[in-house]
């Protein structure tokens, strides 16, 4: 099965990505650590880090979906692009794509998150708040589980898509 959290940086996706993963034994993708390495590793900043981000998450995806596995892609995949691309991934390999959108309802709350978190060990970049709040982010074509960081607290979050997750029968 191949699980995609999406949602504005600082919404939740790695709170919650990262324990659903753990629940399940699935290998954790972190678009954002990949980034990351691609800058330590000397590529220039200034280059499409990001798409490339992506290439090597969706290749990564791929090799342990054929091996069995199951995957959590956390990703902002704020553009049907990006979904598209783990929409293929997930058909090509004849298995389950499960869409989950994290949001933070709560304006003030989603910019004290971003304000005041540091980055993550792996990861060198932080938005400021002005990024996350004029990012483009386009709606989802597909149903998708929507699960709002500001209305339930995470162990909930997790134990209720954790629920879907195992609900979902039907091939991408």
């Amino acid at each position: 099965m191949l699980i995609v959290f999406s949602g504005l940086p600082g919404a939740g996706k790695t709170t919650l990505s990262r324990p659903v993963a753990a629940a399940l034994g699935a290998t954790w993708l972190r678009v954002d650590a990949i980034e990351s390495a691609l800058w330590r590793a000397g590529v220039d900043p200034a280059q499409p880090t990001g798409l490339a981000a992506y290439v090597v998450a969706d290749a990564l995806a791929d090799a342990h979906l054929a091996l069995g596995a199951t995957v959590v892609v956390d990703a902002v995949n704020a553009v049907e692009q990006a979904r598209a691309g783990w929409r293929d991934l997930a058909a090509r390999h004849g298995t389950v794509m499960y869409a989950i959108e994290v949001i933070c309802t709560d304006p003030a709350e989603h910019r004290r998150r971003v304000e005041q978190r540091g980055p993550e060990h792996d990861q060198a970049f932080q938005p400021s708040w002005d990024d996350v709040r004029t990012r483009e982010f386009t709606p989802w074509r597909e149903p998708r589980l929507l699960v709002d960081t500001a209305a339930h607290d995470t162990p909930e979050l997790v134990t209720l898509i954790l629920g879907g997750i195992r609900a979902q029968r039907t091939p991408a």
